[in-house]
């Protein structure tokens, strides 16, 4: 399937996008080229996968780390304004506080 040059400039006044012809022939070929590869895509077997049960899993396991933990060449309280239980503190930012209460 082919996009064509109208097809792009058509669409693109629709969504009353100003584009030049250059930009309209780049993305009549991009657009073509993403429906080639999903007409690739549309011949791979799926009939073997049920949909539920691929939507549900949570995706790709994890490994478990491996090997000891990295030195660091001098301990966290030395350059941490401050620690808890081995984990860095931090302010909030200023986008994360709690709005003033209301009246």
């Amino acid at each position: 399937m082919s996009i064509s040059l109208d097809e792009v400039r058509h669409v693109a006044s629709l969504a009353r996008l100003g584009i030049g012809d250059e930009r309209a022939r780049i993305m009549a070929t991009e657009l073509t080229s993403i429906l080639e590869h999903m007409q690739v895509l549309s011949k791979v077997d799926t009939s073997e996968v049920d949909a539920a049960t691929a939507l549900a899993q949570p995706g790709m396991r994890l490994r478990r780390d491996q090997g000891p933990p990295i030195q660091l060449v001098r301990p966290p309280a030395s350059f941490a304004p401050a620690l808890r239980d081995g984990f860095f503190l931090v302010p909030r930012l200023a986008t994360h506080e709690d709005p003033e209460p209301a009246p």
